[in-house]
């Protein structure tokens, strides 16, 4: 009897053990699965601020107008594409480009042309060669990956001092080339088309009352010239019919 009594004592206690180690153990559970989570948002946050400081010294060593030429590029090459797709698909550039203009832009724009770089006529040969630097500067398009890669091939070199002898090492590309030769194309072309004013021939037939007759004549005969000359050689020698 005495011994089952203490049987029956041991299984009660050992219940009542049972409960009280459950929740214990359960929270302690709790506690590392929360100290594991807090562990891997504290590297995850190590990895992202390392990130940034990386990423932001990077930008220190930017020129300072590096976000507003990053930009412009970004926005050239997208003209780019859309000049491509335009010509895929046959259309004019120019003309799908102002579909999308607004006339509140477009007078905008128009205002921004005028003050800048206006052609006021000739007045000099340095202004005119001051307009002309201004013009070819413009059409400048960077390469950053030839940059790279021609100052890797220099080395300290490529930053030249007193020191350096790099004269006539550098040999253009076939495309460098190419823009030049295309750009001195248009100046002459443009060249070709500027109006003078002509000298007076006094040998030249009198086929005007006045100067504003004159013009006219000169007009008529450039587009009309070559349509006109039997007749008229007619009415000079008299057999026009």
């Amino acid at each position: 009897i005495i011994a089952a009594v203490v049987i029956l004592q041991e299984t009660a206690s050992a219940t009542e053990e049972e409960p009280t180690e459950t929740p214990v153990s359960q929270k302690r559970e709790a506690r590392l699965r929360k100290f594991r989570e807090l562990h891997f948002k504290r590297n995850e946050a190590r990895k992202l601020n390392h990130q940034e400081v990386v990423e932001e010294d990077k930008r220190l060593k930017l020129p300072a107008n590096w976000e507003a030429k990053k930009a412009r590029l970004e926005w050239e090459l997208a003209e780019d594409q859309k000049k491509k797709e335009c010509a895929e698909r046959g259309e004019e550039y120019d003309r799908v480009k102002l579909l999308e203009i607004t006339a509140d832009d477009a007078e905008r724009w128009e205002r921004k042309k005028k003050k800048k770089n206006p052609d006021t006529g000739f007045a000099g040969y340095a202004e005119a060669q001051f307009r002309q630097y201004q013009r070819l500067t413009k059409q400048i398009r960077p390469d950053l990956e030839s940059y790279e890669r021609q100052r890797e091939e220099c080395g300290e070199d490529f930053y030249p001092t007193s020191n350096s002898l790099i004269h006539g090492t550098h040999v253009p590309t076939k495309e460098g080339i190419d823009r030049m030769v295309e750009d001195v194309e248009k100046q002459i072309e443009k060249r070709a088309k500027y109006s003078r004013r002509r000298a007076y021939n006094d040998d030249a037939d009198i086929d005007y009352i006045n100067e504003r007759n004159a013009k006219f004549n000169k007009k008529a005969e450039r587009f009309y010239g070559k349509y006109t000359a039997e007749i008229k050689q007619n009415l000079e020698r008299g057999t026009a019919v």
